[in-house]
């Protein structure tokens, strides 16, 4: 099979990251499951098997579409066939059949078609309890005070919320009311009864990320990052923000305004105020840039401050 054949040396590094452990004092243990390389080695297995019929992978997590006049047992004959050529089977303990309507989890989400036929999408009960868990923790530990787990619980929320930006998160247990309040609460006994002190760390521990359902950018199925298509990529970039910045990136035909180079998602874009002032907000004083250019420029600005002699008077 085609897809089975790889240059030697892949073929040895390949074989060599199977094989490699993780302590130095058991050099032949094996990669083990949810090793860093374990993604890139199903990638390489199961690299083709999409094209079996309709789904969805992400390494070796997969979800394939079936009409009702389908039948599983072919699909599933076909799928044993796939990957009994490449030593693997199906685990059958993980693998179920479910209709749409029932809903199933999926990275992280549970994904629902209601009666009426629409698309519902939101965080899985498993998910949800496992951030849970991370923000008690954090709140519930008596070796931090109420700064410092506020400093600690922001990256976390607003990781969480900016993952399930794309799903309903119009929900009361969602929109994290209920942590809130027991977070205020426990900040308010250790700030001292200092009502205002604390509602403002819950603030700061609780970053606000709005949410759009369904919103989200679809990748083309034959489109990766590595294909050197920058114009694909700056494109599909500008698409991943709202407002102004999308706007200035449409109008700027997704260069740079700075340097001239094409925006791509390796790097994030901000938005630079041409005449310096940060109160002026008009769309003509505003270009698109890169993170580093706008680094640069600031850098360059401070620089020749330093440079400018007093003026006599």
């Amino acid at each position: 099979m085609e897809n089975l054949i790889a240059p030697k040396g892949l073929k040895i590094g390949i074989f060599r990251c199977l094989k490699s452990g993780i302590s130095p004092e058991f050099p032949d243990q094996g990669t083990c499951q949810g090793g860093v390389v374990s993604p890139l080695l199903a990638n390489v297995a199961l690299n083709g098997i999409e094209e079996i019929h309709p789904s969805v992978r992400y390494a070796d997590d997969m979800v394939f579409f079936l009409k009702p006049e389908e039948s599983e047992e072919k699909l599933l004959d076909k799928i044993n066939q796939f990957l009994s050529a490449r030593g693997l089977k199906i685990s059958e303990k993980k693998t179920k059949l479910t209709a749409s309507t029932d809903g199933f989890n999926f990275l992280g989400w549970h994904f629902k078609v209601q009666q009426n036929g629409k698309f519902k999408c939101f965080p899985s009960e498993e998910n949800f309890k496992s951030f849970r868990k991370k923000v008690k923790h954090i709140v519930n530990n008596s070796n931090y005070g109420a700064k410092e787990k506020a400093k600690r619980l922001a990256p976390i929320v607003r990781g969480w919320r900016n993952y399930h930006k794309f799903c309903d998160m119009s929900g009361p247990r969602f929109s994290l009311w209920f942590l809130n309040y027991r977070t205020f609460q426990v900040f308010n006994k250790e700030t001292k009864q200092d009502r205002q002190s604390a509602s403002e760390l819950v603030k700061r521990a609780f970053p606000n990320v709005p949410y759009s359902e369904n919103r989200h950018v679809k990748v083309q199925g034959n489109k990766s990052p590595y294909d050197g298509d920058l114009v694909y990529w700056s494109e599909r970039n500008s698409k991943l923000y709202d407002g102004r910045t999308s706007k200035l990136l449409k109008k700027q035909n997704h260069k740079c305004g700075h340097c001239g180079h094409k925006l791509t998602p390796e790097e994030r874009v901000h938005l630079h105020h041409l005449d310096g002032n940060h109160n002026n907000w008009k769309d003509a004083n505003l270009t698109v840039i890169h993170e580093s250019c706008h680094d640069y420029i600031h850098m360059s600005n401070e620089r020749s401050k330093e440079h400018i002699p007093f003026p006599i008077r």
